[in-house]
Order: C-alpha cells, then sequence, then structure tokens
C-alpha cells in the first residue's frame, strides 16, 4: 500500500492537500483513490460505522490527523479494499509531503562506505563505536520539502550537496522498544534527501558539535509512503535489497544499495527509544548510502557542488523518485 497527499495538477495556491491511496502497481502508474470520498459512501451505507468505527468516525483529511487520532497506518487499508472502480489518474496529480509536519527527525549514520569515507577524508579511520551503536542527530522539522519544491543554498555557504537516503515514518507510540521488536513500530518508509552545507558542516564539526547550520536548512522527503509488507519479499541483511541511485540533470552520480545497512530501522527505533518517548509522525532516517553525495563522488563527473539550474533526482526502488530543482536563495529570506 502507497499512502499519499495529493491535489490536482495546477490547483490554485493554497489547496488543501487530499489523503490517498494505492495499492502496489509495479512498474505501472499506480491507482490512487481519494479516501474521504469512501469512507463518506460507506457511512452513508451503514450509518452504524460512524459510531462503531475509529476510522470512520471523523473526515478523513490528512496523514497527520489519522495519527493524531491514534489510528495506524495499515488502517487505511480497510477502505482500499472496499474501493470500487474510481480513481485518480497518478498524471494528473501533484504529490506533497507523505507527512507534513513530523515531530521530530532523526538522521542516523547507517553506511559503512559513506562513513569511511567521510572519516578518510579527515586523515582518520571509523571508530570502533560506530560499529556498536546507532548514532544519530536530531535535524530541522520546520524546512520539510515535498517533491519537485525548490531547495537553495544557504547564504553562509557555498558547497550546496545532497545526500541519498531512506527514511522510516513512526506511526504509533512506543518507549524502550527492543531491536528485535522496532519495526513494529514503522508505518512506512520513504524516500530522503538529507541537504548538507558541507563548508558549514566542516566549521560545526571541526568543534565536535552539530550539525546545525549546516544541515538544517531543507529536507525533502516523498513522494509517498510505502508500507513495509510491500518491500518484504526484497529483505536481506539489515535491510532490502533495492537498488538506490542519485542523478544530477539526468547522469547518474550515485548507486547504493539499502541491504548494505549497518544496522537496521528496528535497531534505529530501539535506539531512538531509549529512556525517551517516540511519536507518531516521527522520522528516522537511514544515513548516506555509499556513494550518495556530491562529497564522495563530485570529483569523478560534476566537478562541483550543486547550482541554481541543477534538479536532483533520487530514486529508491519501490518507494518511488524524489525530484527537487535547485534555485536561486531569495534575497527577502
Amino acid at each position: 500500500m502507497k499512502i499519499a497527499h495529493v491535489r490536482e495538477v495546477g490547483a490554485p495556491a493554497g489547496t488543501p492537500w487530499r489523503l490517498a491511496a494505492a495499492l502496489d502497481a509495479g512498474d505501472a502508474p499506480a491507482r490512487w483513490l481519494d479516501l474521504e470520498p469512501i469512507r463518506r459512501r460507506q457511512v452513508q451505507a451503514d450509518p452504524r460505522l460512524a459510531h462503531n468505527s475509529a476510522l470512520h468516525r471523523q473526515p478523513l483529511t490528512t496523514l497527520d490527523a489519522l495519527l493524531a487520532r491514534g489510528l495506524r497506518v495499515e488502517v487505511l487499508r480497510e477502505l482500499i479494499e472496499a474501493a470500487g472502480e474510481e480513481s485518480l489518474d497518478e498524471s494528473d496529480l501533484e504529490f506533497g509531503p507523505p507527512i507534513l509536519n513530523p515531530p521530530t527527525l532523526r538522521d542516523f549514520y547507517a553506511f559503512e562506505g559513506h562513513v569511511k569515507t567521510m572519516w578518510e577524508r579527515r586523515g582518520g579511520s571509523v571508530p570502533e563505536a560506530w560499529y556498536r551503536l546507532p548514532i544519530f542527530y536530531f535535524s530541522n522539522v520546520s524546512e520539510i520539502r515535498g517533491p519537485g519544491e525548490p531547495v537553495w543554498c544557504p547564504a553562509a555557504s557555498q558547497e550546496l550537496d545532497y545526500e541519498l537516503e531512506v527514511a522510516a515514518l513512526v506511526d504509533t507510540p512506543v518507549s524502550d522498544l527492543s531491536p528485535e521488536r522496532g519495526e513494529e513500530a514503522i508505518g512506512g518508509y520513504l524516500v530522503f534527501n538529507d541537504w548538507s552545507a558541507r563548508d558549514l558542516q566542516r566549521e560545526e564539526t571541526a568543534v565536535r558539535l552539530g550539525p546545525a547550520k549546516g544541515k538544517d536548512f531543507a529536507s525533502s522527503i516523498g513522494p509517498w509512503l510505502v508500507t513495509p509488507d510491500e518491500l518484504a519479499d526484497a529483505r536481506e541483511g539489515k535491510g532490502y535489497d533495492i537498488a538506490m541511485t542519485a542523478s544530477v540533470n539526468g547522469v547518474e552520480l550515485s548507486r547504493g544499495t539499502w541491504a548494505d545497512a549497518q544496522f537496521s530501522f528496528g535497531e534505529m527505533v530501539s535506539r531512538a527509544s531509549a529512556d525517551a518517548r517516540l511519536r507518531p509522525g516521527d522520522l528516522l532516517g537511514s544515513g548516506t548510502v555509499g556513494t550518495g553525495c556530491l562529497l564522495e563522488v563530485k570529483d569523478e563527473i560534476l566537478k562541483r557542488y550543486l547550482e541554481p539550474g541543477d534538479v536532483v533526482t533520487l530514486t529508491v526502488q519501490r518507494l518511488g523518485t524524489l525530484t527537487t530543482p535547485i534555485v536561486e536563495r531569495s534575497v527577502s529570506r
């Protein structure tokens, strides 16, 4: 099952997002269903649902609102399985962030290929602790971007970089969860671009604090949320045998696989929930897959960091494609 926030292409500015869902269609365009009309029809057919079913009791507006009511992503399958033939054409839809206002965003550091390259560039080696502990930092949830939304370089930076990642959405309250049960808290996965201003990041990490301003100006997610059952047959190691690629202006620069992860998302959930409460809507990033950023690969092909006019495209097999235009920073910001 795929879950998304949608509205028609060309809809007036400020048009609210609507909650839509689709069953997996393989390589074919998905059949998207507008969920609120389905809910209303079911209540009209059986008014008892408005009293007996938590899913049917209130209008379906956004995934954020559904989670706030204590409902999990999987409950939406009930509407899809009862739907008729009506559907929305994917080409007619604009997609927003799958979660509009996540309470928190923790980004981990789970791929050895990337971690090793970063330490070697500093003249060091991967710390022993990295192999034992899923390490993360808190990013900024006020600058979430969806598919197609532009990103620009911070005013104090000249080195804008993409980072190719997967993120998991927590859809139930948990704390002190074991690694073996951690994935039970995950409602789905999505493509995640953890943008970096490399020059700012270097200054911050030199004093052993951060990253902060090198990261907090933008995070892009989308185009939709994919439930774990859609990936089950690709399970391998601590992740999935699923290709992850990044291109700039149509030229592929990065390629890796989720299966290379040192830590599973179950282990990441366990680490994040230790002595702390995770809330529905929280996002956990995987960290950058090996070769998944310009810092690692730009000298081979692009020869530079990102500039206005570039288009960055991240694709994770089965999770979709997330495209972002790079633009000039507005002087009004």
